[in-house]
């Protein structure tokens, strides 16, 4: 019961802000079925190449709260970047509750290479780590994983988050993402407060 209450208040984080793509995402059945959150670990699998991505442009890191009634808050610090097109092309969670792990959320495009995950680092010259995807949808998959308090130290004192993922031609394609403001939206308030209730039956 626990497992699944977990589950749920994960899948509603990550489906709330998700505007231009909800009514399509909660229509698909997962291609995918979710498995069970992995902490950060060391990448294995080697690209053939490298791949230039398309511009990015992100927004402003940004923290809402979500409120289960009796219940600790479930909080989401994130940060969103779209091509030219409107069309998201990454999201970053770190999504957090009192008195559990953090984790980690990417949301991405799909046509990725899933067994690679996603390679991430925080500055040059630290510890390169993957993320494993956990699901997809038809039009985005999820990576995610359990965040330590050191890895999201990290990231409130560093300017940029180098995110790699593999196309399905094993080529690489590299982000690079600003974080310099994560430390306040992170320590701050939420910009915004949800009330909501889930059925645990």
């Amino acid at each position: 019961m626990m497992f699944r209450r977990e589950t749920a208040l994960a899948f509603l984080s990550a489906m709330l802000t998700l505007a231009p793509l909800q009514a399509a995402v909660k229509s698909k059945a997962p291609l995918t079925p979710p498995r069970e959150e992995a902490p950060l670990s060391e990448p294995e699998v080697a690209p053939r190449g490298r791949h230039s991505p398309r511009d990015i442009t992100y927004s402003q890191w940004r923290k809402l709260c979500f409120k289960d009634p009796g219940k600790e808050a479930v909080c989401r610090t994130s940060i969103t970047g779209t091509w030219d097109t409107g069309q998201m092309a990454i999201r970053i969670d770190v999504i957090e509750r009192q008195g559990k792990a953090a984790r980690l959320q990417m949301l991405l495009p799909v046509g990725l290479y899933l067994q690679a995950g996603v390679r991430l680092k925080v500055d040059t010259g630290s510890r390169e780590v993957a993320v494993p995807y956990s699901w997809c949808f038809a039009n985005l998959c999820v990576a995610a994983a359990t965040a330590s308090r050191e890895w999201i130290a990290a990231l409130e004192t560093s300017r940029t988050l180098s995110i790699e993922v593999v196309d399905t031609n094993l080529l690489s394609l590299t982000a690079t993402i600003p974080v310099d403001q994560f430390a306040a939206a992170h320590g701050g308030a939420p910009a915004e407060t949800f009330e909501h209730v889930i059925d645990e039956q």
